[in-house]
């Protein structure tokens, strides 16, 4: 009996924490925008195969894969560098965002993160990391207030 109540109760537990409030968001109505330095004012990235999930039930639950022809060169010199990114992990049916790559990549110098949005939602802001070769990834993460609760 016990066993069967584990049983079920981690199948939900699982269910409800990788699937049921997540959807695909389509790219249409994600917009990519990044802060630039020096003024705290946003432009859109350009964001070409745009993926993201989003959920209403938490403001951390944001995820986004795309390619920018930005040059890294030019965003360095143009946007406002993020150091204290730390990607959060997806549900892995979401397979084009692996959060654990995306760090070592940030550890590394292979990729750069920027302050997306400030407060795009309560306590929370949108990072990106691009990589060299135009690969980027966005996310919404504790602001520093909030991660210091």
């Amino acid at each position: 009996m016990l066993l069967g109540f584990t049983a079920v109760f981690g199948a939900a537990l699982w269910y409800f924490q990788t699937q049921a409030y997540y959807t695909e968001v389509a790219a249409s109505e994600v917009e990519i925008r990044i802060t630039r330095v020096g003024g705290g004012e946003t432009h859109p990235l350009a964001a070409d195969g745009l993926r993201a999930i989003d959920a209403e039930t938490s403001p951390l639950k944001f995820r986004a894969c795309f390619t920018t022809p930005a040059s890294l060169a030019m965003l360095t010199e143009t946007y406002e560098i993020y150091d204290a990114a730390s990607p959060l992990t997806a549900p892995g049916w979401f397979e084009c965002f692996d959060a654990a790559a995306i760090g070592r990549a940030l550890e590394t110098g292979e990729a750069i993160a920027f302050m997306g949005e400030r407060d795009v939602a309560e306590g929370a802001h949108r990072i990106i990391a691009v990589f060299d070769d135009g690969r980027a990834y966005a996310w919404h993460q504790l602001t520093e207030e909030y991660a210091e609760q």
